[in-house]
């Protein structure tokens, strides 16, 4: 019996949690507990479910059998930013948050992504970087104590990327929010996480710490070999 998504103050407790699709299980008992403040990246191969959870977890997918426990406040940035063509980027950023539109809390979270200009311009003038960036703020702005993260660098050609992601980093040091990073990147979750999980059958077949200092040198033996075994397990030799 489908339990639904509870709410609570630590940032994710899953067990048990099963999402079928006609007569496939995509996931199928898994269990999952992520502390507060912590750094998570989630691989897998295409179709695994790495999106099905992260749906699930941000409450947008709630036909599903198990238990699920997240917390209150939470916020999602999706590959595609997403953003409202009709409403000014600060519109865009302050949407969902309670009441009327809050132009000084929208424009601090757009100061913190480097937009601070870009407030009343209309979301088809951004580059792809910084829209991307808006998505973020958006996110943001609700102060989340878990922030979900579904491939957001993946449509951003690789310098914006880089810089993509030292930003998510520096966010996630000053908010100290718990973070799940989806990917298809190893050398991206490897560089960001504090823990890199792979998902296998429906379940987290794969869960090590990354026991590398920040910033995470990529020449780095022990990097090469954290790299090694993640292909391995995505089924790269």
């Amino acid at each position: 019996m489908a339990t639904g998504v509870q709410r609570q103050v630590s940032p994710v407790t899953v067990s048990g949690l099963t999402r079928r699709f006609g007569d496939r299980a995509v996931l199928d008992g898994l269990d999952l507990e992520i502390p507060a403040g912590q750094f998570v990246a989630l691989l897998g191969t295409s179709g695994c479910g790495k999106s099905t959870l992260l749906r699930v977890l941000a409450d947008l997918d709630r036909d599903i059998e198990g238990e699920v426990r997240v917390a209150r406040r939470r916020a999602i940035a999706f590959q595609a930013p997403r953003l409202m063509p009709w409403k000014r980027v600060w519109r865009n950023v302050a949407l969902g948050l309670p009441g009327k539109p809050n132009r000084k809390r929208a424009q601090a979270a757009l100061d913190e992504v480097g937009l601070s200009a870009r407030g009343d311009v209309w979301p088809k003038t951004l580059s792809g970087g910084e829209a991307q960036r808006a998505s973020l703020a958006r996110a943001l702005v609700r102060e989340p104590d878990l922030l979900l993260l579904d491939e957001p660098f993946s449509a951003l050609d690789a310098l914006t990327r880089l810089t993509a992601r030292e930003l998510v980093e520096q966010l996630w040091q000053r908010h100290g929010c718990a973070v799940l990073l989806v990917t298809h990147d190893v050398d991206e979750a490897l560089v960001l996480a504090d823990r890199v999980l792979v998902m296998e059958a429906g379940r987290i077949g794969y869960d090590a710490e990354v026991p590398l200092d920040r910033p995470r040198n990529v020449s780095d033996p022990r990097f090469a070999a954290l790299r090694t075994e993640l292909l391995a397990r995505l089924g790269v030799h």
